[in-house]
């Protein structure tokens, strides 16, 4: 599979990365260990030791180092080893890589590329779960499938109709209808407007309302969305364009999702999904996180059984319909971007 390792991908949510207790993590199939010093300085580091290739996670905090507790290295921030218990040389050779880390939006971010080029304005403008204007539930699943597969359900809303006609109601209009898809410089934004039927979750009054919704899906693999209703007739009135934040009537939510690849055949979806504080509380979120635990698990249950079909069919060939232009834009962009990458693709190849 092809990753576009110049980018940031999440690796955890900030709340899981405790201060000098090492967090051992999976991106893109490499190793990698992060802690946070007592200075508060956020560490990421190769989780394998140059010695026997023992995890650095299991590893003991010392300051602002990090000692390999199999047979006692001790490395610095920078990944080089400044001691060898019983052994004055220390070897050039002595050292592991390390990532650019930064934590922003309550996620941890690490950078899988060349570390000169990591930009921390690349960063996608998530929302975080401690934002004061939103009321967001968080989580995360783990998939026995490629990140490409799930990434390619979050591009393409019209299985929305059919894997989530349970879990979040959705009507035939996710189906029938294409969204308007904008080509962006690191991903592709999705909008459409939606008549909403009265009387459902999405539409707790007794008129008639239009629902909006859109959202970013920006590299390498996370998704911004809002969405919100109207009265009905905006979308005339608007001419079809964005409507305000501010001007919606009721419904107004943000979701930040991340799909992280961990390895081949594996990935780690991030999600937090809740309303803004003028339009619910954390009743109103819990009851939709219990929704979207129903929701995202039908989606698991068919990105896992799709990865065991693909797997055991010799030379798999997908059939594109109308609905994956999303799919196709953002795809295509991916593999222009890991491009940059020449050792990428080797190994993907």
């Amino acid at each position: 599979m092809i990753h576009v390792r110049n980018a940031w991908h999440v690796a955890a949510w900030s709340c899981d990365i405790t201060a000098e207790k090492p967090y051992a993590v999976s991106l893109l199939g490499d190793p990698v260990v992060i802690w946070r010093s007592p200075s508060g300085a956020l560490r990421a580091l190769e989780d394998r030791c140059v010695h026997r290739l023992a995890p650095l996670s299991l590893g003991r905090c010392e300051g602002e180092n990090l000692r390999c507790m199999y047979h006692g290295l001790l490395f610095g921030p920078d990944g080089v080893v400044v001691e060898i218990p019983g052994q004055d040389l220390i070897p050039a050779r002595a050292k592991v890589r390390t990532y650019p880390v930064v934590d922003r939006h309550d996620w941890i971010w690490v950078w899988m590329g060349d570390p000169a080029l990591a930009d921390p304005a690349l960063i996608p403008p998530a929302v975080g779960t401690s934002d004061p204007e939103w009321i967001l539930g968080h989580g995360y699943l783990d998939y026995a499938a490629e990140a490409r597969l799930v990434c390619d359900n979050l591009l393409d809303f019209s299985h929305l109709t059919y894997v989530h006609a349970q879990s979040f109601q959705a009507g035939s209009e996710f189906a029938e209808h294409q969204p308007k898809i904008t080509p962006l410089e690191r991903g592709v934004r999705l909008t459409r407007w939606l008549p909403s039927a009265v009387g459902n979750w999405r539409n707790p009054h007794d008129v008639p309302v239009e629902a909006y919704q859109t959202y970013d899906f920006l590299v390498p693999g996370v998704l911004l969305m809002w969405s919100a209703n109207y009265p009905e007739g905006t979308a005339a009135r608007l001419g079809e364009a964005a409507p305000a934040m501010e001007d919606a009537l009721s419904g107004l939510n943000f979701t930040s999702q991340a799909v992280t690849s961990t390895g081949p055949g594996t990935a780690r979806y991030f999600f937090s999904w809740g309303p803004h504080c003028r339009h619910g509380d954390a009743a109103k979120r819990d009851a939709m996180m219990v929704m979207a635990g129903q929701a995202f698990a039908e989606d698991k249950t068919m990105i896992e059984a799709q990865q065991r079909v693909i797997a055991a069919t010799p030379n798999p060939q997908i059939m594109p319909t109308a609905h994956d232009r999303a799919v196709t834009l953002y795809n295509r962009l991916a593999e222009r971007l890991a491009r940059e990458n020449p050792a990428e693709l080797e190994s993907a190849a």
